[in-house]
């Protein structure tokens, strides 16, 4: 199954939906940075929120970031995110296994850890970004951006993420679900839609069974006049470029530069998102100063 993105309206407009299945995206992710099964659970958690919460962006100059750290083993997951569904993260320590946790699962709740915070930054090209910040709720990601909707924005929302990782190491499947009540909406709404998501179960499973993400959103919505608005296809997308990390060694300024220069050492940079190294020798460094 190809990696999409849908948008959607149910219930007259009084619920707003964006669904998406992200094996290829959480897959290119993992290769990247080498992770670990338990690491592979929680960094394709975050990719896919982002992909999701990036085409909420009303603008494709904006930019949102999602950075989550409990101070679990896994450490900081940062997550950037666009309109279009393209995203890029980084996984502090993508080596991070732990044992399954109580439910048999991978244990992503014990990798992030609950002594920290959720925050997103919306930077959309006015003088300061938006930043919301929550407590984290449970560590398992799905629950705190779900936390950090109703009490940072006070949308009122579920959210499902879930990552199959095989005993390879691969992802099997892998996607999300966020699901807003809008303004002035039934309050009954919200009860039916958590029994029909809990009727649902997994979205992994039912992608298992070759279940689409149609026909998870025409279970959940049933007689809820579920209107489909856009596809997006996400990806897994670094856009770093040699100009940038020059513009990057320029920021340090001209002193540290002739440091470097009459070093005469060759430098190599990296990039956090996508582990492409950039080197620069002694011409490199004249040329910039």
């Amino acid at each position: 199954m190809a990696d999409r993105i849908i948008k959607a309206l149910a219930n007259k407009g009084q619920v707003r939906i964006i669904a998406a299945y992200t094996e290829e995206l959480v897959n290119t992710g993992v290769k990247l940075h080498n992770c670990a099964p338990t690491a592979a659970a929680a960094f394709g958690r975050m990719l896919t929120a982002g992909a999701i919460m990036g085409t909420m962006l009303k603008s494709e100059k904006d930019v949102m970031t999602i950075k989550i750290n409990g101070n679990g083993p896994a450490g900081p997951i940062i997550v950037t995110a666009y309109s279009n569904g393209r995203v890029k993260g980084y996984i502090s320590n993508p080596s991070v296994d732990l044992p399954a946790n109580k439910q048999g699962k991978l244990d992503v709740g014990g990798a992030v850890g609950k002594d920290g915070s959720l925050i997103v930054i919306k930077d959309m090209g006015l003088k300061e970004p938006y930043v919301g910040q929550v407590g984290i709720y449970s560590g398992e990601i799905a629950e705190d951006i779900a936390y950090f909707f109703t009490v940072s924005e006070q949308t009122p929302s579920a959210v499902a993420l879930g990552v199959l990782v095989d005993r390879d190491g691969t992802i099997k499947n892998s996607g999300g679900i966020i699901i807003q009540l809008m303004p002035g909406a039934d309050e009954m709404l919200a009860d039916l839609i958590t029994y029909r998501l809990q009727d649902l179960g997994s979205l992994t499973s039912n992608f298992s069974k070759g279940k689409s993400l149609e026909d998870v959103l025409n279970f959940l919505f049933d007689d809820m006049d579920l209107k489909i608005l856009e596809e997006l296809e996400p990806k897994y997308q670094c856009d770093c470029s040699r100009e940038k990390v020059e513009k990057a060694l320029i920021s340090i300024g001209k002193e540290e530069l002739r440091k470097l220069y009459n070093e005469g050492k060759k430098e190599e940079l990296k990039c956090n998102f996508c582990n492409k190294i950039y080197e620069f020798n002694k011409e490199d460094i004249e040329k910039l100063i």
